[in-house]
């Protein structure tokens, strides 16, 4: 199923998943399951990959878990020591290019290796016109393609995998959480700003890496402990084996992990993603207060921030809008059936908004075009005044570290002033969270944030140039 309004929202490129089989449990079935936990970091591509006693295979495709990954192909998949798993959501330039779904399975001259990556290279363009001189093949535009050959030409020279990773690490710049599947090894690594979250954690006598802690809670397992930023972990049948060489520099969360990208039910670096939502909407109650009749969100990705709202203001909080939970996927993006995908998709309940001065809370505006329908649809349903509240800060400047904003073609907040964007959508009064009000919601993390889509401040050197190169360059 895809995103409510897949078109009017910032998207993370991914989620990955790892797991090295201890006991007898169906660690397939188990991959299967943990990417429907993570299925709302990535709707367009899915896959699994197995390392059966060496011998290493995969099967992926287009779409959500269940359209990825049907049956007939994962019956083809056997009993496994080790999987890989991997949910896509990546630029339009690369959306329909089969290659690039992952896990990516590579073999070389010391045997297989299978990847699966969260994040984008900010060094991509550079690392792989080397790579193209030195005589290598590219099959995909995808960073986990250029990772791998600086992996296996580490290979080469080292005595061990863990040696070409951590060499291959000091090459490698940008976003990168990845897992890795060696023939006898999973793999887990986080760049050393830890831009995406990466964790560990058990399922019996199993042991986990991946994106999000709400994975243990669905497959039924237990959280371990986050991947620290710069951090290498080696899991094999001798147990968990950490690398910190390039731990301990300054760091860089993504700040709309805790907004939009994470699951609520996950802690991410030691802070829960749903008491950070709810914090969003008492600061933005406190920064925009407003005389109104009902709070209400726009379903999923409001609520939290809405309720915390609610709280804070004393406002009743209130159903406004009913999500159509039973449409699979839009069938297609193009403009002019953008209203119709809206309609659709959502509606408004008459009989709770009717003559009432309505605040609305959504966790971010791109282009403003979901904004500008949904007032309307409250206004159409009688709503007498909507007062729209975001609980993040103005989108301003593009993101080179895994989301699919490279550029402020579609950022209203780039072109247009507070009071614009407020007459274009129709609200009778629009409010952003502060900067400092968003990293105040979260101020538990263990590590600090990246908030330069909202600040332009970069905390790596990232060019538009070579992000946009990225994605021109022809196969």
């Amino acid at each position: 199923m895809t995103d409510l309004f897949i078109e009017d929202k910032i998207h993370d490129e991914c989620g990955v998943f790892g797991i090295f089989g201890n006991d007898a449990t169906d660690i397939i079935d188990e991959t299967y399951l943990a990417l429907y936990a993570l299925q709302h970091r990535g709707t367009l591509g899915a896959g699994i990959a197995i390392n059966d006693n060496g011998n290493m295979s995969v099967v992926k495709g287009f779409g959500v878990v269940p359209e990825a990954l049907p049956e007939k192909e994962l019956s083809r998949l056997k009993k496994a020591k080790i999987a890989l798993g991997h949910v896509r959501h990546t630029t339009a330039s690369v959306a329909n290019d089969r290659t690039s779904i992952q896990p990516l399975l590579m073999r070389y001259v010391n045997g297989q290796l299978s990847l699966a990556l969260n994040g984008a290279l900010t060094n991509y363009s550079e690392l792989r016109e080397h790579l193209h001189r030195g005589g290598a093949i590219f099959q995909s535009n995808s960073d986990i393609e250029v990772i791998a050959y600086i992996i296996a030409q580490e290979r080469l020279e080292t005595a061990s995998i863990e040696e070409a990773v951590l060499n291959a690490m000091d090459k490698i710049k940008g976003a990168y959480s990845m897992v890795m599947m060696a023939p006898s090894r999973l793999i887990g690594v986080r760049d050393p700003r830890g831009f995406r979250p990466l964790c560990i954690g058990k399922l019996g006598k199993n042991y986990i890496i991946t994106s999000e802690s709400c994975v243990f809670d669905s497959l039924g397992g237990e959280f371990v402990r986050d991947v620290e930023p710069g951090e290498m972990v080696v899991i094999d049948d001798e147990g968990v084996h950490s690398y910190k060489n390039n731990c301990g520099g300054k760091t860089s969360l993504c700040i709309f992990e805790f907004v939009y990208f994470a699951r609520p039910d996950s802690v991410l670096d030691g802070m829960c993603v749903n008491i950070a939502r709810q914090r969003a909407g008492i600061e933005l109650a406190k920064e925009h207060p407003v005389e109104a009749d009902m709070v209400c969100a726009v379903p999923d990705c409001g609520i939290d921030a809405a309720i915390g709202y609610s709280m804070q203001s004393g406002i009743q909080y209130g159903v406004g809008l009913v999500k159509n939970r039973f449409i699979g996927r839009a069938h297609n993006n193009r403009k002019k059936h953008a209203q119709y995908n809206l309609r659709i998709k959502l509606n408004a309940m008459k009989s709770n908004v009717q003559g009432k001065r309505i605040v609305l809370i959504d966790d971010s505006i791109v282009k403003g075009e979901t904004s500008k329908h949904i007032v309307s649809m409250l206004k159409k349903a009688g709503a007498k005044e909507v007062h729209l509240r975001i609980s993040s800060p103005p989108f301003k400047y593009p993101c080179y570290f895994g989301t699919d904003i490279d550029s402020t073609d579609n950022l209203i907040a780039a072109h247009k002033s507070i009071d614009e964007m407020c007459a274009e959508i129709g609200a009778d009064s629009l409010g952003f969270l502060s900067i400092d009000g968003l990293h105040r919601i979260a101020d538990e993390c263990k590590i600090d944030f990246c908030d330069a889509c909202f600040s332009g401040d970069y905390p790596i050197e990232a060019s538009r140039q070579s992000h946009e190169d990225k994605y021109s360059k022809k196969l």
